[in-house]
């Protein structure tokens, strides 16, 4: 998305100083400087070339030419013009900028040093903290980014997208009431934009800030027709202000407009959870699932809300249809590891993890990786594949103990051959190690019903029924998170 309104390069640099025209050669100053702003750039280059052929080492007619052929649209005969005139004069802060600005919208690291260079002959420029505030932000690095662009601020007044880029960067810092801040200043462009509303709400809910929140949202909720999202907010800022009742009213108004949305139906069974109207939430989940009969969030919700009521029958096959539908998500917050494997490309992935085997056979995450993958091949139990990823996990347990992951690959294998003991050992190994994963629990309650030892089973669902409230919490944080999230911008800055 564009960040900044695109300018000419030859404006940004005429506007910088007069530098590279005052300085330069006085017969050539003005023919060069009037075909520069008749943009007749083509002109201004064969002239740069004539002095240039008298004056090989003047750095402003080099810059001159940079700022003609940035004109005419050549950025690689203008980079090249920039560079030899910072050979010759280092400190020219045309050229500093001419080059910065080309590698800038090339979207190159190369742009980063220059702009550091420019700032400290020029610290208060708020267009080169702009746009290195933009490129660590592109790269990622939030840390690096939020000091410039607390020091490009006003510039970034008038660009939406910049303002969404450093509140999301002050978000992922956890300075929200800056991060809100920033939003409230992105709302003023745009007040009558629900989206605009929706990102500050959000920031004032991951705040603790409910009620500035329902101000924030008062507007689109006095419309004629607040959409579901609207109003899953504002149940949500109810709650968070400890108005249930408005909360419940608000959400039940959201699913009659959106019935098919599974997040609200999550948000009623999380309100339930909190005020023990365990009965109610499962009601409203039951609802859910005759529109959305395949949402495996849905059976944990319910599951979750049936282990309240010590009904674990009933959670039990809630939790293992979840994990029927969705075994890879549903009760586990672990990443895969492997994209390859999120996107289902199997066959890739596994060539992917074998080739690197091939050159550190010992590496027990690549043999995890690869029971990982065969284990989801569905392969029988005395298929080749299976055996593979049997002794690649039992491998991969021996060279790191203490690898959970690799221990509950080793409990599905075992569950598969109908090796129940040996599962609930790797189970519990993999336990100790992480403490929170849910679907080791969840495989250890399978395989203690395999082997008839139910005891431990309630006490087991209730901690996955924690396990899961708790998630669903951190998940509902996530989700608040990638509301603000933006695209890394792919603009330029504005001169002021």
């Amino acid at each position: 998305m564009a960040l900044f309104k695109k300018l000419g390069l030859l404006t940004a640099l005429l506007a910088c100083h007069s530098l590279a025209l005052s300085q330069t050669h006085e017969d050539l100053t003005e023919p060069i400087g009037s075909a520069l702003r008749a943009r007749e750039f083509d002109k201004a280059v064969e002239l740069t070339r004539s002095g240039l052929r008298a004056s090989p080492g003047s750095a402003q007619l080099w810059t001159l030419q940079g700022i003609a052929f940035a004109g005419k649209g050549d950025s690689k005969q203008a980079l090249a013009a920039f560079q030899q005139a910072l050979k010759i004069s280092p400190n020219s802060v045309a050229a500093l900028a001419g080059a910065a600005q080309i590698e800038y919208e090339a979207n190159s690291r190369e742009a980063v040093p220059l702009l550091n260079r420019l700032l400290v002959l020029r610290p208060d420029d708020p267009t080169g903290h702009a746009m290195l505030a933009v490129l660590e932000y592109r790269n990622g690095d939030c840390t690096a980014a939020v000091p410039h662009f607390d020091k490009a601020s006003k510039l970034l007044d008038s660009q939406l997208d910049a303002l969404h880029a450093y509140a999301t960067c002050l978000a992922r810092r956890k300075r929200l009431d800056e991060a809100a801040a920033v939003l409230q200043r992105a709302l003023a462009l745009r007040p009558d934009d629900p989206q605009e509303r929706h990102l500050l709400a959000s920031v004032q809910l991951m705040g603790q800030k409910p009620k500035d929140a329902l101000a924030t949202l008062r507007p689109l909720l006095d419309a004629t027709n607040p959409t579901a999202d609207t109003l899953q907010l504002v149940s949500n800022a109810s709650e968070d202000a400890g108005d249930t009742p408005q909360a419940v009213s608000t959400l039940r108004q959201a699913l009659l407009l959106d019935p098919r949305n599974v997040s609200l139906y999550l948000d009623f069974a999380n309100i339930a959870f909190a005020h023990e109207s365990f009965q109610v939430g499962i009601d409203v989940i039951s609802e859910g699932m005759l529109l959305q009969p395949r949402a495996a969030q849905l059976y944990v919700a319910r599951g979750v809300l049936f282990v309240q009521l010590a009904q674990y029958d009933k959670a039990e096959a809630d939790f293992e249809k979840a994990y029927e539908l969705d075994p890879h998500q549903s009760l586990s917050t672990a990443a895969q590891g492997l994209a390859a494997v999120q996107a289902n490309d199997l066959d890739h992935a596994l060539a992917s993890i074998q080739s690197k085997l091939e050159r550190k056979p010992n590496d027990a995450l690549l043999l995890y990786l690869q029971a990982d993958v065969l284990s989801q091949k569905s392969a029988d139990v005395g298929a080749p594949e299976f055996q593979l990823a049997m002794r690649s996990a039992k491998r991969a347990v021996s060279l790191q103990p203490a690898l959970g992951a690799a221990r509950g690959v080793l409990a599905k294998l075992y569950m598969q051959a109908g090796r129940y003991p040996e599962a609930v050992a790797q189970c519990r190994e993999a336990l100790k190690s992480d403490p929170k994963d849910q679907t080791a629990l969840y495989r250890l309650i399978q395989a203690l019903r395999k082997t008839g030892q139910k005891s431990e089973i309630p006490d087991l669902l209730k901690m996955l029924a924690q396990l899961r409230e708790q998630a669903t919490k951190e998940e509902r944080e996530r989700y608040r998170y990638k509301l603000i999230e933006v695209d890394p911008p792919a603009g330029r800055p504005a001169q002021p």
